[in-house]
């Protein structure tokens, strides 16, 4: 039964996944607009490809130019007239900074009848970079890793990245005047927020220098000089030839999942889709629900699906490999352990969690017992943060591969 159980929770996640294709968002989103003047392209994010290829088939010769900027192994080829760059994620690196001196330069020198056609994604704060001047990458590769280390969420890190950047908080969209920006946002942040996806770079930044200092001192974390500087000077709250659309988030790959959920016999419930919390305390959240039900408490029977859509974080206590969505999944086999009849899968939609080839993991009541039969030592690895090598051990990492998509994480437990 456990084989078939979790059969079926990986072709329900799947296929919401599939849902989530940005292509066709993009053709909608385009069939109805008309454009003057020159279109150049600027796509950024791990959905960059997909997006963009959609963009040309939506709009062909009318695009005179472009660059396409996304992570390594997301490019699937070719895309006409467009550059392609691959860069780091999810800390920036030299591409990063190739494909932020390239964008700059494609905005520049275009009139009021011109557009810039802004493809946004997630990951795109790490793989559009350019530091403003006096700041080196190094310094804003540091910066990001103390905050990803302390279990910051995307909106305190963009807060301060955004003023270390050329092309963040909307000052790519400022460089473009007096061009038109057209920016078609697909979200991976908690409440959809545009200034937020990819750091924001075609739209008004929302965030401020105050709440940017407020977050150093929460974390205890000090800059250079020059860095403090920056922190002086705000982003564009106002951009007045700037447009944007929101194309897909995580709510509706949690409606996706719960249709499929439905279709396959099983009540769905969608708890949140704003989850922001330690992926450890999600995971054993979500067990603590499954012994509720199993023992006959609370408001759900079997056979149900219970959905959360977000994104955890992860606080790095040791030097193991993983990412947020294997960890939730390693700590909810703890409270998963005996209880038969329930999976829990925890998966990053765009296919990748964390460093590793791996989407996430889906764990069931035998779990622990597979990773101790293995003779490794299930806590040890949660201690150590190494969810990657528990979950292998256990066959019970979830590998998709790139999806084409980016909108968050999506949680699923299934009891029979």
């Amino acid at each position: 039964m456990s084989a078939r159980l979790r059969q079926k929770a990986r072709e329900i996640a799947l296929a919401a996944v599939r849902r989530m294709d940005p292509r066709e968002s993009v053709l909608r989103a385009l069939q109805e607009r008309r454009f003057s003047g020159e279109v150049v392209l600027l796509a950024l994010g791990k959905a960059a490809w997909t997006m963009a290829e959609a963009a040309l088939s939506a709009l062909g010769t009318r695009i005179s130019r472009g660059l396409v900027v996304t992570k390594y192994g997301h490019s699937r080829g070719p895309l006409g007239n467009l550059d392609i760059i691959e860069a780091g994620h999810p800390l920036p690196d030299a591409n990063s900074l190739e494909a932020g001196k390239r964008g700059l330069a494609l905005v520049e020198n275009l009139s009021s009848e011109d557009t810039v056609l802004l493809l946004v994604s997630g990951g795109g704060s790490a793989l559009f970079e350019m530091p403003l001047e006096g700041i080196a990458l190094k310094d804003m590769e540091d910066l990001t890793a103390q905050l990803l280390g302390v279990g910051a969420n995307i909106r305190e890190i963009n807060s301060l990245r955004k003023r270390l950047s050329q092309v963040k908080g909307g000052r790519l969209g400022e460089r473009a005047f007096p061009a038109r920006v057209l920016s078609l946002l697909l979200s991976d942040v908690v409440g959809d927020a545009p200034d937020a996806i990819a750091s924001g770079p075609g739209v008004p930044d929302a965030t401020t220098c105050e709440e940017a200092r407020e977050v150093l001192f929460r974390y205890g974390i000090s800059l250079f000089p020059e860095a403090e500087k920056a922190l002086l000077r705000e982003t564009p709250k106002e951009l007045p030839r700037a447009e944007w659309e929101l194309l897909g988030g995580v709510s509706l790959l949690c409606r996706e999942a719960a249709r499929e959920c439905r279709r396959r016999g099983f009540v769905p419930w969608i708890l949140t889709t704003s989850l922001d919390c330690e992926a450890r305390e999600a995971g054993a959240f979500f067990a603590s629900l499954a012994r509720t039900v199993r023992q006959g408490r609370g408001s759900f029977s079997p056979p149900c699906a219970l959905i959360g859509g977000g994104e955890t974080v992860v606080h790095l206590r040791g030097a193991g490999k993983g990412g947020r969505n294997q960890e939730l999944a390693l700590a909810g086999a703890f409270g998963l352990e005996g209880i038969p009849g329930a999976v829990l899968l925890s998966v990053g939609s765009d296919g990748t969690d964390g460093p590793t080839d791996a989407a996430g993991g889906i764990v069931d009541g035998e779990t622990l017992s597979r990773i101790r039969k293995s003779g490794g030592n299930p806590e040890q690895f949660l201690e150590e943060n190494d969810a990657y090598c528990a979950l292998e051990r256990a066959g019970d990492l979830l590998v998709t591969g790139p999806t084409g998509t980016n909108v968050n994480d999506l949680v699923l437990l299934l009891l029979e």
